[in-house]
């Protein structure tokens, strides 16, 4: 390293990374191309290596810029989490908070939670980020975590609120099209709703119910609202949260006594956290909201 770059310079190389063009590093950061340009250039001098080639599709990283990208990263979520920190007064519920969760818990559970959290504490802004990755909350990618697996990090401050069953559900419309089935060996006449890509649960669940693997699926998609809403829409028979199916009418949970699956719920900060009070205000909030939804297991 000739100099040590300023964290402009990080910030503007993190946003082409993300954006793949100095133009889109530019908008998203408020800044003029030619600024991004100069930044970009400054850490390829500071550094010593080159960090972009241009394509036919923008820029994309060298392999130099490739092994900065997680301290890029981090360094961005880590100066998020200062403002979001800073934000808010001390010992008052106010300010941002910024929560990860799946898509399903988070289209389908969390926004009538925090609509009473946010009618509590009119103060309080609510960041979601809905993924189905498990986001390390020790880079601070977020202040509280929505998990279905246990966390195994260090450092975190964890509650298990509980387990979400999970059951074989069909719109009423398909059943009398097609049959309720009576077995689990029945669903190969099924048009059956499933993953595309093997992870590991998934790989646990087909070694349980090896009915459910991927060839059997007429749909594959690895988007859990993607796989509601066919079954919603009568596609066929998919594995739905039983809570969910339970308040749409048109659903109807098949073969229940066959396939029993839950789902564990934690919610988890990061334990620096403990003393704030607006984080502190909306994890009891979430662990209270979703306590409804489990069963004790």
């Amino acid at each position: 390293m000739n100099s040590e770059p300023g964290w402009d310079l990080y910030r503007s190389f993190h946003a082409v990374l993300r954006e793949g063009s100095l133009s889109g590093a530019a908008r998203v950061l408020g800044l003029t191309q030619p600024s991004i340009a100069r930044h970009i250039a400054a850490l390829e001098q500071a550094t010593g290596a080159a960090l972009f080639v241009r394509t036919q599709r923008g820029l994309a990283p060298t392999e130099a810029a490739q092994e900065l990208r997680p301290y890029a990263e981090l360094l961005a979520s880590t100066a998020a989490a200062l403002l979001r920190t800073a934000e808010g007064g001390v010992g008052q519920v106010s300010g941002t908070v910024r929560i990860t969760a799946s898509d399903i818990v988070g289209s389908e559970h969390l926004p009538a939670i925090l609509a009473r959290l946010r009618a509590r504490h009119p103060q309080l802004t609510i960041e979601l980020s809905l993924s189905n990755s498990v986001d390390d909350l020790l880079q601070r990618q977020a202040d509280i975590a929505v998990r279905m697996v246990r966390p195994v990090q260090q450092a975190l401050l964890a509650r298990r609120i509980g387990c979400i069953p999970l059951g074989l559900h069909a719109h009423r419309d398909y059943l009398a099209r097609r049959g309720v089935p009576a077995s689990m060996e029945a669903l190969g006449r099924h048009d059956l709703i499933g993953f595309d890509l093997e992870t590991p649960p998934i790989r646990a669940l087909v070694a349980r119910y090896s009915q459910l693997a991927r060839t059997a699926f007429a749909l594959r998609t690895d988007s859990d609202i993607a796989q509601l809403s066919a079954i919603r829409a009568g596609f066929g028979v998919g594995v739905c949260q039983v809570p969910i199916a339970a308040a749409a009418p048109d659903l109807v949970r098949v073969l229940e006594a066959e396939f029993q699956v839950e789902l564990e719920v934690w919610v988890v900060m990061h334990e620096d956290l403990r003393g704030n009070a607006r984080c502190r205000a909306v994890f009891d909030a979430l662990a209270e909201g979703l306590a409804p939804l489990t069963r004790a297991s």
